[in-house]
């Protein structure tokens, strides 16, 4: 029997009150059209009412998916869980979901991403909830905001704090959906999922797995529908069991502005010559200083920002391959993607299902962590997640919480401060107009990212700017290098909020940094891993 029906059928299945969970990331594998119902419905009949949702991962953007803006509504939303949320511009008005959020209409919550998707597989399994130190001394602490974004959510906490075993941990308890709205690209007649054209598997396969087990109903979005027996079984990433319901979008974009690219969902692979390396500025000089903290033969996390450039400039370099790239949305090597395909890879050498890619960062799986910064408090702790002056101009923290908990090294990159006017002339940096908001605060607004955990668990952090090199240690920040041009007072000292402790070995920053040339990158080789007392004779 074909599980069929259209957008507007689907919609009418959902009650009101229901808990809905979406999976997408941003425009890549949004469920748009079946969004698009849900809200169309409600304009015309006022009902689903009440509903919670679940967002992994943002559903949506600014540029061309509207995602959860269609069900931005009061009335039809009362809360909203989400990992992020759709971002974009300060020029642009803020999402209808920022608005609602701002003005207490919809009760709005940031839970890492990774422990969101945990929370799906507890409930999944019927397990309570989720013991974890991801989010601990965070924004995600109870002593801090607990993951509520607004008044509204503050009367309703989400995460508690405890003991257990002797030792301090958050729980959150898990949220059971009663409707679970997937996307694929392909169903049969029986509902079994395959995600040829897609550029992640994302979480579709743990969301489902948490309505079905709890009752609930599973909606999937595709972009056609082929006859039952025609698909390989090893094809097939969600099985027809646990799908009652598909609805057809032909015209579902890849990700946003992007119909369809073979090299997104790693059916054809891109010559490496047709990825662009990024033109010559201040940003390409803090991605190269970055890249010379990596190791070859290590596996690598990107974020959004400055160090998404860093790929392309081992490409540049001639030294693609040497290190494996590893992104929350599953990809697993190959090159990551910029602009509106942040988030795929082309070129890839796997896809790992969201969930299980976390479970991969939350324990340290990986070798070291490229991420952005917002601000950079006294005490080491970054800020990515909160501007109460322009909110959407952040999406929330993603995964970053579930990256940095536990990663052994991370680099974090930026600009010094913000609104500088900035030029290289004869390899120097040149201020020629200081910017208005520093980035280097004695408090962070927001702690996505916490440096006194940082420094009990003796990870390694490091802060690369345009105009010098920090690294984070038990006196503090301390800067280590400077860039050539900038003088230490005007232009490091006086511009931080906090006393920065200059190492007593300050050097001069890597001068082939400012040209605009190759730097003639080299990298160290990691370590092979090897067990305390083995034998290897």
């Amino acid at each position: 029997m074909s599980k069929h029906i259209t957008p507007a059928q689907a919609a009418a299945l959902i009650p009101d009150g229901a808990v809905v969970s979406v999976s997408s990331s941003s425009g890549l594998g949004c469920p748009d059209l079946m969004l698009k119902a849900i809200g169309e419905r409600f304009e015309a009949a006022g009902h689903p009412r009440d509903l919670t949702t679940l967002h992994p991962i943002a559903a949506g953007d600014m540029s061309g998916i509207n995602g959860v803006d269609y069900i931005a509504q009061k009335g039809l939303l009362k809360t909203i869980i989400g990992g992020s949320y759709p971002s974009g511009p300060s020029t642009a008005e803020p999402p209808l979901i920022w608005q609602m959020i701002a003005s207490n209409d919809v009760a709005a919550y940031n839970i890492p991403s990774g422990v969101l998707f945990d929370m799906h597989r507890e409930a999944a399994a019927k397990r309570p909830g989720v013991i974890t130190k991801i989010g601990l001394d965070t924004f995600a602490d109870p002593n801090r905001q607990g993951c509520a974004m607004n008044a509204a959510a503050e009367a309703r906490p989400v995460v508690s704090k405890i003991q257990f075993y002797g030792e301090e941990y958050l729980y959150f308890e898990a949220i059971a959906p009663q409707v679970a709205i997937i996307r694929a690209t392909t169903a049969d007649e029986r509902g079994n999922l395959t995600y040829e054209h897609e550029g992640a598997y994302l979480g579709g396969l743990d969301q489902a797995l948490a309505a079905h087990n709890n009752g609930g109903i599973v909606i999937a979005q595709v972009k056609r529908i082929t006859k039952d027996g025609s698909m390989r079984p090893h094809d097939v990433r969600v099985p027809g069991i646990l799908v009652d319901y598909v609805v057809v979008d032909p015209d579902q974009k890849q990700t946003t502005q992007t119909l369809y690219d073979p090299a997104i969902s790693g059916e054809i692979f891109r010559p490496l010559e047709s990825f662009r390396v990024p033109e010559f500025n201040i940003q390409k000089i803090i991605a190269r200083r970055v890249a010379q903290e990596l190791e070859a033969g290590s596996a690598v996390n990107l974020g959004f920002g400055i160090s998404a450039n860093v790929p392309r400039i081992l490409l540049e370099e001639g030294l693609h391959g040497a290190v494996t790239w590893v992104i929350e949305q599953g990809a697993v090597g190959g090159v990551p993607l910029l602009d509106f395909a942040f988030g795929c890879a082309a070129n890839a050498d796997a896809f790992m299902p969201s969930p299980y890619q976390f479970t991969y960062f939350q324990g340290a799986g990986f070798d070291a962590s490229l991420l952005s910064f917002l601000e950079i408090g006294r005490d080491g702790s970054v800020n990515v997640s909160k501007l109460s002056f322009r909110p959407h101009l952040t999406a929330g923290a993603g995964g970053f919480v579930d990256i940095t908990a536990r990663a052994r090294k991370i680099v974090f990159s930026g600009m010094f401060n913000a609104g500088a006017k900035l030029a290289v002339e004869d390899g120097k940096v040149v201020v020629e107009k200081e910017g208005k908001l520093r980035k280097l605060v004695k408090e962070v607004e927001h702690v996505t990212f916490s440096g006194r955990r940082a420094i009990e668990q003796r990870q390694d952090i490091t802060y690369v700017t345009e105009r010098g090199v920090m690294r984070l240690t038990p006196d503090g920040v301390v800067l280590t290098e400077i860039a050539p041009g900038i003088d230490l007072n005007t232009g490091i000292l006086e511009q931080s909020e906090f006393p920065l402790i200059v190492s007593d070995t300050l050097k001069v920053m890597d001068g082939a940094l400012f040209v605009d040339r190759p730097i003639g990158l080299s990298l160290a080789v990691k370590p092979a891993r090897s067990l305390a007392g083995a034998c290897n004779g």
